[in-house]
């Protein structure tokens, strides 16, 4: 039988790899968002908040933080898409959300704990190791088979838009935007479907993730530093494959947790920095990331014509 610890890092890895597939959803397609800690924050904070404040239910706290960050999506990308502010310009004014997302959780320190975190009221009274209306469970295999499942729907998700007409229309929209409108194809409506969708994915990712950890902070649900996280996670596993960002998923988790058995807590912000120059290196050097790189190296070594053999000189019989 597999150990709690093993058990906890593959839910993470799978958590993590949703998550990063649901950036990778717009990241792949030409609009690189920074923003997306703050979809993450709403839907961790909403459920907890609802929860410990309201008595709410985290299945309705979960309904509430999708329409929240929808709401924000919406608010955020409609003007963006409506005015053209593209590229650089958008990745700066996704990045502002996230980092005033974090703000905001700190500056209400009354209601969400501030910097400190807050820790959802437990529903597992009298030896009880399972309550599925607080979405609380002791036992890890239960979160295990939840999160596997919310990961197979994001795969699921994920081949859906690779195969439907979106895509497409994306793609010519990242290649030149004026001339995909001019035959017919609606911006900013095609951009707007493919960020609600990516949006309330990530936003379901951190409802996951309250409920699994049992503990939310402004720096682990929010903020700068996860947005940067998930973009460093899904890059360097591989965009543009399906399960590339699970292999990043994989390997942020493990240089995250060789970093935290080797040093401690003696250097806070070591992992962001470290997202930030591996980041560097594999938009460099490797752009298409881990599973995609291998992948290539596969296909081309299996492509490889066999040379004929040199004729050895010696008449046939």
């Amino acid at each position: 039988m597999i150990g709690n610890y093993p058990l906890h890092l593959m839910i993470l890895v799978l958590l993590w790899g949703y998550i990063y597939t649901s950036w990778s959803l717009m990241g792949r397609l030409g609009l690189v968002s920074f923003g997306h800690g703050a979809f993450m924050g709403i839907g961790a904070y909403t459920v907890v908040m609802l929860w410990n404040h309201f008595g709410w239910s985290p299945w309705a706290g979960a309904l509430a933080a999708l329409a929240f960050a929808a709401a924000v999506a919406i608010l955020i990308g409609y003007p963006c898409f409506r005015f053209r502010i593209v590229g650089h310009y958008f990745a700066l004014v996704t990045l502002a959300l996230s980092e005033v997302a974090r703000l905001v959780i700190v500056a209400l320190r009354d209601q969400t704990g501030g910097s400190l975190g807050a820790t959802p009221n437990s529903a597992l009274h009298g030896g009880a190791t399972a309550a599925p209306g607080a979405l609380q469970f002791s036992d890890k295999q239960v979160w295990f088979w939840i999160v596997l499942a919310f990961w197979l729907a994001g795969l699921w998700v994920w081949r859906a838009v690779d195969r439907s007409m979106a895509r497409l229309a994306l793609q010519a929209i990242s290649e030149e935007e004026e001339a995909a409108a001019s035959i017919g194809i609606h911006v900013a409506r095609a951009k707007l479907r493919i960020t609600l969708i990516s949006a309330l994915m990530t936003c379901a990712g951190g409802v996951l993730y309250a409920q699994y950890q049992l503990y939310v902070n402004p720096d682990t649900v929010s903020g700068i530093g996860i947005s940067l996280q998930m973009v460093f996670g899904a890059i360097a596993g591989g965009m543009f494959v399906m399960l590339g960002p699970t292999v990043g998923a994989a390997f942020t988790l493990l240089l995250a947790e060789g970093l935290r058995l080797a040093f401690g807590n003696r250097y806070p912000a070591l992992d962001s920095t470290l997202y930030g120059a591996m980041l560097v290196l594999f938009i460099i050097y490797m752009p298409k990331g881990i599973l995609g790189a291998a992948l290539e190296a596969l296909r081309a070594r299996t492509a490889r014509p066999i040379a004929p053999r040199k004729s050895s000189g010696m008449p046939s019989a």
